[in-house]
């Protein structure tokens, strides 16, 4: 089986060069590129299985890169990594309600790094095989009003018009209204969605949750199904 292979993107060639050396002792092949614009041209040209992104870049930025990624139908679903500068705080959580997959605050130890890159492949290849796998079965696919779910197809449906989740908020929408009236603790969503060994805080659900109520919401369905029990986590649990 051939290496996986990394697109790493940063405007610093010094943390570049240390991504490689490193990576490569990991096992992954790397493809280099020094600005937001080279990343979208390779993108264009490679397939790559996961793309580790600097949000701080002149010119067309990480979040940018990120924005358009996901509006990409071919590669919607590319795992993302997000490496931000500590402070970041703001373009850290829009980077999350875009899609991206996990973040790491520089500096970063290079274990850390592998480790996440490994936890995300992992997660996002299991993904792919369940899907290309699992026949339709009811347990696939559920419904709660005009809500319905379908997760061999990953599609959502409100009154049979489709709507657009990231695939952690697909998952995680998934989660809730398959077991709905049962209440998840923030850790209890991050191991089943985003993987035992995901090193992310429990603020990445908040988020995850925030932007999920928000596309219902649009689509005229009452953002507070999902409901927040204090202290613990959040349940799915629509008005009757």
């Amino acid at each position: 089986m051939a290496n996986q292979r990394i697109l790493a993107v940063d405007d610093e060639e010094h943390i570049l060069e240390l991504i490689e050396y490193n990576l490569i002792k990991n096992g992954f092949s790397v493809i280099k590129a020094g600005s937001g614009e080279e990343a979208l041209e390779i993108l264009e040209e490679e397939s790559v299985d996961l793309v580790l992104l600097d949000i701080m870049m002149e010119g067309i930025d990480g979040i940018e890169v990120l924005r358009r990624i996901r509006s990409r139908e071919e590669i919607k679903d590319l795992p993302v990594i997000l490496l931000t500068a500590k402070g970041e705080e703001i373009d850290k959580v829009l980077g999350l309600e875009l899609g991206a997959d996990d973040y790491i605050a520089k500096p970063f130890g290079v274990h850390e790094l592998a480790a996440r890159i490994k936890a995300v492949l992992r997660r996002s290849g299991s993904n792919h095989q369940e899907s290309s796998t699992m026949s339709t079965s009811k347990k696939e696919f559920v419904e709660s009003g005009n809500l319905s779910i379908n997760k061999e197809t990953r599609e959502v449906l409100i009154d049979g018009q489709a709507v657009e989740l990231a695939l952690k908020e697909f998952e995680l929408l998934y989660l809730l209204v398959k077991n709905k009236g049962i209440v998840f603790s923030r850790d209890q969503v991050l191991e089943t969605v985003w993987g035992y060994d995901y090193f992310g805080e429990t603020r990445t659900v908040d988020v995850h949750i925030r932007n999920i109520r928000k596309k219902l919401e649009n689509r005229g369905i009452n953002p507070e199904c999902i409901k927040t029990v204090r202290g613990v986590g959040y349940k799915f649990q629509p008005e009757e």
